[in-house]
């Protein structure tokens, strides 16, 4: 079919221009490159101790960034007893009745924000054998016309439990607190590579649209499945993961098996999401990730951040000094990506959703079951 500026796959083509002083980086070979039982170590802090430990950092995030797309970030200035309230409020909301929690399920929300229960949500087609309270940004509802992109649907308010009116301040107070993390970040990350700053500064702002998950695994399923959530790749910028010291997240790495990533207290598990692979035409890495379900009747706790940008956002290739040797996006036909954000996380929505999508979004379940060709 003809394609509109709503639905052309989105391929990058970064500028290979390079400054006549820098330095070309070059990663060890996979061959040469021993699994550590833990991914690489960050300290942010770093960038505040002067110019020669800022130079270490960006050579570690670098490193970090295009060779593995995983790593543990610590020195991110939250401290101890804002983690505590958020798993604090996180756990009582799990132990509310379930009356509770099914009062704000997702299947009432057509932004596909609220609780999920066990087993209701799929990756890859598969179902996850863990329950969650997802959670965006705090702003009213807007319906999308019929001449408007219908991601506009992803805007909307949350659904809080009338039993514990704390988690919202809570919720809320990590989303802000992470969202400054988050930034620091990315900018630290794009100068590591050369490339300026605050590129993509106007892509967030005051309309971006961050994404918090609640998660709990409540152990294994009882027909022996072992998907906590299937092994897929984020869809937006920065994922920064608070994960308690039980265990079970894996990523994959170059010899294509899935490797256990150790909880390590005080650290955000930091991924780089797809949008970031292709800005830079597959320099820096997406990376596959799953989690596999605790045993018995043990429960996991985790605290998924989504730094994403405005759903209207359109993400330019970035320039940078390395763009040369970029290797090209990983293509998957299954999942194409689009230059504007919100198309990919509708996409995403309306896949890991099947009973929310069902009930509010036939139409676009429709239009996402035809077949996408580039224009």
């Amino acid at each position: 079919m003809t394609q509109n500026a709503h639905t052309q796959p989105y391929t990058s083509q970064p500028d290979d221009s390079r400054p006549d002083d820098a330095r070309p980086y070059t990663s060890r070979p996979s061959s040469e490159r021993p699994y550590a039982s833990q991914l690489p170590i960050v300290d942010l802090s770093a960038a505040d101790r002067g110019p020669q430990a800022r130079r270490l950092l960006h050579a570690q995030l670098h490193s970090a960034a295009h060779d593995v797309g995983f790593f543990q970030l610590v020195g991110h200035g939250v401290t101890e007893a804002e983690t505590t309230a958020l798993t604090s409020a996180t756990k009582a909301f799990f132990a509310l009745p379930d009356a509770d929690r099914l009062a704000i399920d997702t299947t009432n929300s057509p932004h596909f924000r609220g609780y999920t229960r066990i087993g209701d949500e799929r990756t890859a087609g598969s179902r996850d054998w863990r329950d969650q309270l997802d959670i965006g940004a705090e702003r009213p509802a807007r319906v999308p016309g019929p001449a408007e992109a219908p991601y506009w649907w992803l805007q909307g308010l949350n659904q809080w439990p009338a039993a514990l009116p704390e988690l919202r301040l809570a919720a809320l107070t990590w989303v802000e607190r992470l969202s400054g993390v988050a930034e620091r970040l990315l900018h630290e990350l794009l100068a590591s590579i050369g490339a300026p700053a605050g590129f993509y500064d106007d892509v967030f702002g005051d309309r971006a649209h961050p994404h918090l998950k609640l998660v709990r695994y409540p152990g294994s399923a009882g027909d022996g499945a072992d998907q906590g959530v299937g092994a897929h790749k984020d869809y937006g910028f920065l994922t920064l993961l608070l994960q308690d010291q039980v265990g079970g997240l894996q990523v994959e790495r170059e010899d294509g098996l899935f490797h256990d990533v150790p909880p390590l207290p005080g650290a955000f598990v930091v991924n780089l999401g797809e949008l970031l692979e292709v800005a830079t035409n597959g320099y820096l890495l997406a990376t596959n990730h799953r989690v596999v379900s605790p045993p018995g009747a043990t429960e996991r706790f985790s605290v998924p951040f989504f730094y994403n940008p405005r759903l209207d956002a359109r993400i330019a290739p970035l320039a940078f000094p390395y763009a040369s040797t970029a290797p090209g996006v990983t293509a998957d036909p299954a999942n194409p990506l689009f230059a504007e954000y919100g198309r990919n996380e509708l996409k995403g929505k309306l896949r890991a959703h099947p009973l929310a999508a069902a009930r509010h979004h036939a139409d676009l379940l429709l239009a996402e079951a035809r077949p996408l060709t580039a224009a």
